[in-house]
């Protein structure tokens, strides 16, 4: 029986693997070679979602490998010691993961190169690591409800209070500049691609927080913590701010009967994207008043959602957004009051994530379920439970 050998880093494995190794399979007995974590460091930039040991384990225990293997080389190359070692027959690569180098090599070595052509196992959906990367990171986002700018010490400075978030499943498409902190969501999978570490959520939120806001950034903005801690923090949260740039406190509510209620209550309309280069903090006017209105309202909020009082929460939402607007009044601009005016009679209250100025509509309805069977543009919202 001929030896067969492939390489590659198998960190997100999906079906279109198992298919390649069970035709690569079809030439001979099939060895595997898999890039070691330094190799994927050094090679794509960023770490691994499992480490090598556990996608060793993984592509050992599919039934067409004979036997694997962490590569010891490193580069696109890094399978050369193995194949050394092994001595194989033949060398299988995939449509898209063979080059010249590779071909060379198995010339000068003996070894016969075969490509295949990526084609699914009937019936499924054909995969790749790339798309997967793509389109299926598991990054959270965050929706803020109440409270918003009071993150800023320059607004905090004139009154402390809360700023509510909850963190969003991504089971829609999360587009950038449109107030969902897709900045920070950017910055996140820059160290963690595909799926947020296993650690204290708190602790994660400032690691993003300090990594987001490098002392060195040239433009002097400092984003709001209620960014990292919506999207680190699962389940509905809460943080206090009181002239400073962290909270002083931060307070969560895991309750499945409250987030499922929430989840009910709430949908979001797409709007244009905030435009690049307007600016929403141009001609704020940030007031004493101004401020304990707003820091108010959040705790109505607060208040209104734990005990599940639709009408209070509607009314508390409300508030809290026209509270935002007084101060910021640059956050309505552009094609947004266009959208006002189309939904705010179809919905009990309604705001702008983040900054506003663009993106999308965060509405408070009767019956989330029944609003987007009724228009199929409204997006139905998935709050992140703990372990998730």
């Amino acid at each position: 029986m001929k030896k067969v050998f492939v390489s590659g880093c198998y960190d997100l494995l999906h079906s279109g693997h198992v298919e390649f190794f069970r035709q690569a399979a079809e030439y001979g007995d099939l060895y595997v070679g898999i890039g070691s974590d330094a190799t994927i460091l050094e090679y794509k930039h960023h770490k691994t979602v499992y480490s090598e040991q556990e996608r060793l384990f993984m592509v050992k225990s599919i039934r067409y490998v004979k036997d694997a293997f962490i590569n010891a080389g490193s580069g696109i190359m890094d399978f050369v010691p193995t194949v050394e070692a092994l001595k194989p027959d033949i060398l299988v690569v995939n449509e898209d993961g063979g080059n010249d180098e590779k071909r060379r090599f198995c010339e000068e070595h003996g070894i016969e190169y075969v490509v295949l052509q990526r084609v699914p196992q009937e019936g499924l959906k054909a995969r790749s690591s790339t798309d997967l990367k793509k389109t299926e990171s598991q990054i959270p986002t965050r929706l803020d409800l109440a409270g918003t700018w009071i993150d800023q010490p320059y607004v905090s400075c004139y009154a402390p209070g809360w700023a509510i978030t909850i963190s969003l499943e991504p089971t829609f498409e999360v587009r950038d500049r449109c107030g969902l902190s897709t900045s920070t969501r950017n910055m996140i999978k820059k160290i963690w691609p595909y799926q947020l570490p296993n650690m204290d959520p708190e602790m994660l939120a400032k690691l993003v927080f300090c990594f987001e806001n490098d002392p060195e950034r040239s433009d002097g903005i400092i984003s709001g913590a209620q960014d990292s801690i919506g999207i680190c923090v699962p389940g509905l949260c809460r943080h206090w701010y009181n002239n400073r740039f962290w909270p002083e406190k931060i307070e969560t509510c895991y309750d499945d009967g409250v987030l499922s209620w929430l989840e009910n209550h709430l949908v979001m309309i797409p709007m244009e994207p905030r435009k690049a280069g307007c600016s929403v903090v141009e001609g704020k006017d940030i007031t004493e008043p101004k401020v304990k209105a707003l820091a108010k309202a959040a705790d109505d909020c607060w208040n209104a959602i734990l005990a599940r009082d639709l009408e209070r929460f509607a009314s508390a939402y409300k508030a809290s957004f026209e509270a935002q607007v007084a101060m910021f009044p640059a956050m309505i601009q552009g094609s947004v009051p266009s959208y006002i005016e189309k939904y705010e009679k179809l919905v009990m209250a309604y705001k702008m994530p983040g900054a506003g100025g663009g993106g999308y509509l965060a509405c408070v309805v009767s019956d989330a379920e029944t609003f987007a069977k009724e228009h199929e543009e409204a997006i139905r919202l998935t709050i992140r439970r703990p372990g998730m």
